[in-house]
């Protein structure tokens, strides 16, 4: 008699592991959408691991199984804000046609994300005692550098697209980084002056003239 040639893994056990790998993942979702809310609610230092368990009706142990400490769960929320973020942008972007209109979508979609974003970011640092902020202030540097990576690499993308289509010079990697960093940089001030000027509309006007200015150095 010939033998037959088994698979390794039957239909049942491929089907299995993948259901068990949905689920874990609808687990995380709802890890990190407990944690969120809570952190929003609460501020970053007052929650626990069992607040947010018994937020979705878990004992703290399922927790550990995903997240060893509230840290990692931070650094999982945070990661998912970024994302949420840059997926944002990157939809806004892409719907502009021309370098000069993307920067300028870029601009104010992002100033509007800030605007946004702004009551949970302020949320996290209440009830903050002051010896606990130098550690929070550590993780902010780390926030704000992950955002502003994934934003130089979306903006260099434009530039890339608009250099292939004739839209603007062939610039050396340097030059174009500075550029960037200066338009990035300039729109992080305009975030800062929404705190004194609530005006939309002349923040827009102020993107536009800081567009021009750019299209100006990369023509």
């Amino acid at each position: 008699m010939s033998k037959m040639n088994v698979p390794l893994y039957s239909t049942s056990n491929t089907f299995m592991s993948a259901t068990n790998a949905i689920k874990e993942d609808l687990m995380q979702q709802q890890i990190l959408q407990a944690a969120q809310q809570l952190f929003q609610k609460h501020g970053y230092q007052k929650v626990t691991m069992d607040d947010v368990a018994k937020a979705i009706g878990k004992g703290r142990s399922s927790l550990y199984y995903y997240y060893k400490n509230k840290d990692e769960v931070f650094d999982a929320v945070m990661d998912a804000e970024i994302s949420d973020i840059m997926a944002e942008l990157a939809r806004a972007v892409e719907q502009a046609t021309t370098v000069e209109q993307k920067l300028r979508t870029y601009g104010v979609t992002k100033t509007k994300i800030s605007r946004k974003k702004k009551s949970f970011f302020d949320a996290l640092e209440t009830g903050m005692h002051p010896d606990e902020m130098p550690q929070y202030a550590q993780k902010k540097v780390a926030i704000q550098k992950k955002i502003r990576k994934e934003e130089a690499a979306l903006l260099s993308k434009v530039l890339k697209q608009g250099t292939a289509q004739g839209e603007v010079a062939t610039l050396d990697a340097k030059e174009q980084d500075m550029i960037l960093f200066v338009f990035a940089s300039t729109l992080r001030g305009f975030k800062r002056e929404m705190m004194v000027d609530s005006s939309l509309a002349r923040i827009e006007q102020a993107i536009d003239v800081l567009v021009q200015m750019t299209m100006l150095r990369l023509r």
